[in-house]
């Protein structure tokens, strides 16, 4: 069982798309089948003639939050069970739904003051939750573990319904084939040339032979040298190269210091051949190096940028990985799934960090005057009173002082449409 995780801005056009025919015409008979609306009624709701409605009685906790509201505040995920197991029925997939907003946090068991969400059936073998991050005493969901919490439940769930594979039983060999791995050493001689000596086998003396040695066979043996007229360069590139190809073939190579190319390389580059590594090494220095908040902000942006950024191209490198992998073997759909639940890590971290640039200009100033700190103290409760009185448990205590309260709760069939936007 597999979950992917997402963030949208409008609720109306994602609901246009889960009750639409889909982008290949796949969704069939979409349906609710899930869902808590603390009052809204979500069931009538559920219709693709009332999905404006719909929408807007799931966004009624954002909107009370007025410029506080978040600039994605509807939360997604899609569920999907192993294609080679029997599919879940429309009560099975209820209760999946319900488990994963109770393991985030979205809606836990018995809280009055959940987010509101709803669970959509559009296609077999999987399930749609979509609520708002918004709770009904005004303050927000934390969505920074979301995915690592739902990949532990989907995990316990495919245990419970016996959708894991089971583990092949080792083979025991009875004999081991083992490798020889004879000895090479290949050393710099004081008249100048190089000398490759130890093992004497054909495949050996091919490699050499191959990397540019000369073959000698006198009465001390098979060996292989340079000439003395090799470059200095020539002779460790030489002797580098043909160290690397006789590891290869798996034989045990002793390399002059002073012959190995490797070592000039890595003093340029201390991670070899990891150039992408070696650059974020770089750029860690650079941030650790900053004095100020500008200098800190101009460091990071290398790192945030959402267009250039690195985790931007270590998410996309991973998206294409998980890709990669589906179109290589389609078998491997787990493998895959890991790499998009690694891609799901890294939006998140890329969402925790977004519009950081003003408050990275403000780190190490003075803080703000005492007046200024005042005043906002002053406003701040004014926003969590209107959120508290919106909520459940305020609703509930008000009914006994006010007898004719129900009559001035606005009725959520009643509200006006909310025109669909783009999805992101």
């Amino acid at each position: 069982m597999i979950a992917h995780l997402q963030r949208a801005s409008n609720t109306v056009g994602l609901l246009s798309h889960l009750y639409g025919p889909g982008e290949r015409g796949d969704h069939v008979s979409p349906r609710l089948i899930a869902g808590e609306g603390h009052g809204a009624p979500i069931e009538l709701l559920a219709e693709p003639d009332s999905l404006p409605y719909l929408a807007h009685a799931l966004d009624a906790p954002v909107e009370r939050l007025g410029t506080r509201a978040p600039a994605q505040p509807t939360w997604v995920c899609s569920v999907r069970s192993d294609p080679r197991q029997p599919d879940l029925t429309d009560p099975q997939w209820a209760a999946v739904a319900r488990r994963l907003v109770d393991a985030t946090g979205i809606a836990p068991e018995g809280d009055p003051d959940a987010c509101r969400w709803i669970a959509v059936r559009n296609r077999p073998r999987q399930v749609h939750v979509v609520a708002t991050i918004a709770r009904e005493d005004g303050s927000l969901h934390n969505a920074y573990r979301d995915a690592f919490r739902l990949q532990s439940e989907c995990h316990l769930l495919a245990a419970e319904l016996g959708h894991l594979p089971i583990a092949p039983q080792p083979t025991h060999r009875t004999q081991e084939t083992r490798m020889p791995s004879p000895s090479i050493t290949i050393t710099a001689e004081p008249s100048g040339s190089v000398s490759a000596k130890g093992a004497s086998d054909d495949l050996s003396a091919t490699l050499l032979k191959h990397a540019g040695f000369q073959q000698i066979d006198d009465w001390y043996g098979r060996r292989h040298r340079l000439p003395t007229t090799t470059p200095a360069d020539d002779r460790a590139a030489i002797a580098t190269h043909a160290a690397e190809m006789l590891r290869a073939a798996r034989y045990g190579v002793d390399l002059d210091p002073t012959l190995d190319t490797t070592t000039a390389f890595t003093a340029a580059n201390p991670l070899g051949p990891y150039a992408a590594g070696a650059e974020l090494l770089r750029l860690t220095e650079q941030i650790r190096s900053a004095e100020t908040g500008a200098d800190l902000k101009q460091a990071l942006d290398h790192l945030l940028d959402p267009e250039h950024g690195a985790l931007e191209r270590i998410r996309e490198a991973l998206e294409a990985a998980g890709e990669q992998i589906t179109d290589l073997d389609d078998e491997a759909f787990q493998l895959a799934d890991r790499f998009g639940f690694a891609e799901d890590f890294v939006h998140s971290a890329m969402s925790e960090l977004v519009d950081s640039e003003d408050e990275l200009l403000g780190v190490g100033r003075a803080h703000q005057p005492s007046d200024q700190a005042q005043t906002r103290s002053r406003w701040l409760p004014q926003f969590r009173g209107a959120a508290l009185a919106a909520s459940p448990a305020a609703a509930k205590a008000q009914v006994s002082s006010s007898p004719d309260s129900r009559s001035t709760q606005p009725s959520a069939a009643g509200l006006p449409p909310r025109a669909p936007g783009p999805r992101l």
